[in-house]
């Protein structure tokens, strides 16, 4: 029922991205509902459906009252493919096409496999439409017991192929982070809670790599790229916050404000010798010390 609905919300955002700013009629959107859902709409639905539509993606709906037309404001924005709101409707958009034409094009796409816990993925999307506490059953990949934990769910964030949720723990008294995947069991209690006034998941991660909520203040760290490396890092930054300051004709030099952590030192290593720490001193070690340890595993 719930990934239903989904379907339908992003159905309607997608269905008023391709209006653009001329947007449609109470009477043309009924009319596309109807012929792609086989079923009538009311104006009732459809206000239900823009507040849901609200509630879900942050996205508003809204209606000019002089030409009695509905449009998306910053359709622009939601259409930029570097969006995140678009990322996670096309994401949605995407998986509902591949599975609608999985018979008619077998053999010609190709997609990884996300261990993210998508089973839980539409439940816990419902309890924060609904402001409704969690209850899981939760497995680490340091320990072979299962924990149960009392959730408040305040977001849902993806990184590295993998869902995890935001939320305050009821046993633990703090925010927490859990990874979808490691979720054997979830239910959605029927008691309600209030969300914190003016929270954003971007704004707490802001100076954050990955999933770690920032326990200390952000730092500038400097790099120095290759060329080509450059080119990857400029489509695809480590940071939202990497800014260009310098390059040559033999390398580029990045800088990015964030609170290092594990993650982080794991992500330079990745580049290998595609990219070198300036600065700060520690950092350069830390990164040093584990390409020096993936040296000695080979005895180099």
């Amino acid at each position: 029922m719930v990934t239903e609905l989904l379907k339908k919300y992003i159905w309607l955002v997608q269905t008023f991205i391709r209006a653009g700013e001329a947007g449609l009629s109470l009477d043309e959107i009924c009319h596309k509902w109807e012929n792609r859902f086989d079923s009538p709409y009311s104006r009732r639905t459809f206000n239900n459906h823009r507040e849901a539509v609200e509630e879900v993606f942050g996205i508003r709906i809204e209606c000019n009252r002089s030409t009695n037309r509905y449009f998306i404001g910053y359709s622009e924005d939601i259409s930029d493919e570097n969006a995140e709101t678009a990322w996670l409707i096309n994401t949605f958009t995407v998986n509902n096409m591949l599975s609608l034409g999985k018979e008619r094009l077998s053999g010609r796409i190709s997609v990884e496999d996300i261990p993210s816990g998508h089973r839980h993925l539409t439940s816990i999307m419902e309890a924060m439409t609904e402001n409704h506490e969690i209850s899981i059953s939760y497995q680490k990949y340091t320990s072979r017991e299962t924990s149960s934990y009392t959730l408040r769910p305040y977001a849902l964030k993806e990184f590295a192929k993998r869902w995890y949720i935001v939320a305050y723990c009821i046993e633990r008294g703090a925010l927490r982070v859990y990874g979808l995947d490691r979720i054997i069991h979830l239910e959605i209690s029927d008691k309600s809670f209030r969300m914190p006034g003016h929270f954003d998941v971007d704004e707490l991660f802001s100076t954050s790599f990955g999933i770690y909520i920032p326990e200390e203040k952000g730092r500038t760290i400097t790099f120095r790229a290759t060329p080509t490396d450059a080119r990857f890092l400029r489509d695809l930054p480590i940071h939202a916050s990497q800014k260009e300051t310098a390059s040559d004709a033999d390398s580029v030099t990045f800088s990015i404000f964030v609170c290092p952590n594990k993650a982080l030192i794991m992500e330079f290593c990745k580049y290998g010798s595609g990219i070198e720490i300036m600065s700060p001193a520690d950092i350069r070690e830390k990164v040093a010390e584990e390409h020096r340890k993936a040296a000695q595993k080979y005895n180099i």
